[in-house]
């Protein structure tokens, strides 16, 4: 008796998690690029303030900003993804 009551929560649980309004689905994406476009210019402008400084380092500065740039937008594409596994729902 008690798993059943176990299974229902759980279900119920997931009913709840699937009922997301879209327009607060979109607040939620529209806050979450927020960090990754910070992080990008952050990201940026240290290149250009390590290129300024140092200018024979620039190759190596170039390749840890790409490295960091992609591993910074990455969190921007999963934040869209769950925009539109929330939006689909």
């Amino acid at each position: 008796m008690e798993r059943d009551s176990q299974v229902s929560n759980i279900v119920l649980a997931q009913e709840a998690a699937t009922n997301i309004n879209p327009g607060l689905a979109m607040i939620g994406y529209g806050l979450s690029a927020i960090g990754p476009g910070i992080g990008v210019g952050l990201i940026w402008s240290s290149v250009i303030t390590g290129t300024a400084r140092q200018p024979e380092a620039q190759g190596k500065l170039m390749g840890i900003a790409w490295t960091t740039f992609v591993l910074t937008e990455v969190l921007a594409l999963i934040g869209l993804v769950l925009y539109f596994i929330a939006s689909a729902a």
